[in-house]
């Protein structure tokens, strides 16, 4: 009885030193995810008082429309290229600043620099780079000698070049996150098995493949899958360089879904993608949780 006793008061304590977080997520996390599918479910929730259950009559709305494929089209591209392209460049500075051609004050220096991007909040990223890109601005004096550009050329303005230059701003202020946890994962690697490839008559590049990248795979899949899932919602940059335009082409969901709610007032639609959204996002979460049980065994 004592016993039982004792693992009772232990269990309430350590569940009432939980029940501050608990709560905070329950309130601030599990009552809005809730609050949202279900709006998704009426004709127009929080407008109209009035409002009544559809069923799926909106998810058929937003899968047939035009505008909404757009956006899926716009995140796909969006996402795959900001993913690969902050792969290789958080692989290429890490593997510089692991090397040992560089002095440690270099490397030092070089941390500090490279890491920049990731330190800037959105809203500083934004004002910097529409400064940058403005007409007439940095950009244009840097890139004047193209055919193409002028001193009054609007690099966000073009819809043939503005999600390009969205994904690479987003791609600039992405990377450092790669670049310090393969740092921290090359850092880990013993030298001795670098050695013995060497002994063994491997050259750099076969090294890299067979002893680098399998060890760093668990790194790269973990973080790969949770940029994916950070640059699915990816949202401030986005609206404050273009709003999403100009005519829609830098649109992705996360624009999508805040012009149906606070431009249209169509909250039903507008929690229907998010429900989307948030079914991919979820999926994408179990996905990488395995992935970490499977490392941990």
């Amino acid at each position: 009885m004592k016993k039982s006793t004792k693992a009772l008061r232990t269990g309430a304590k350590a569940y009432g030193y939980l029940a501050p977080t608990l709560v905070l997520l329950v309130v601030f996390l599990v009552i809005p995810i809730v609050m949202v599918v279900s709006y998704s479910f009426y004709n127009n929730a929080v407008v109209v008082k009035d409002n009544y259950l559809v069923g799926f009559q909106n998810y058929a709305q937003i899968l047939t429309d035009s505008e909404f494929w757009g956006a899926v089209k716009h995140t796909v591209i969006f996402v795959v290229v900001s993913v690969v392209a902050h792969i290789l460049l958080g692989m290429g500075f890490a593997l510089m600043l692991n090397s040992h051609y560089f002095k440690t004050r270099t490397k030092t220096v070089f941390r500090v620099f490279y890491i920049l991007p990731w330190i800037f909040t959105a809203s500083v990223i934004a004002l910097l780079w529409r400064l940058i890109l403005q007409p007439g601005g940095i950009a244009d004096f840097m890139f004047s000698w193209l055919p193409a550009v002028d001193k009054s050329f609007s690099w966000l303005g073009e819809t043939g070049i503005a999600l390009a230059v969205v994904v690479f701003v987003n791609i600039w202020c992405g990377y450092p996150f790669y670049m310090i946890s393969i740092l921290a994962g090359l850092q880990g690697i013993s030298g001795d098995l670098y050695e013995s490839a060497a002994l063994d008559g491997a050259t750099g590049w076969k090294s890299f493949i067979h002893i680098t990248i399998p060890q760093l795979s668990p790194i790269l899949i973990s973080i790969a899958m949770l940029d994916i899932i950070w640059t699915i919602q990816s949202f401030n940059v986005i609206w404050m360089l273009t709003g999403g335009g100009p005519l829609n082409v830098t649109e992705t969901l996360s624009i999508y879904i805040y012009k149906l709610a606070f431009n249209s007032s169509q909250y039903g639609l507008a929690s229907t993608v998010a429900t989307i959204v948030l079914i991919v996002c979820v999926i994408l979460a179990i996905f990488y949780v395995r992935l970490q049980r499977r490392a941990n065994d």
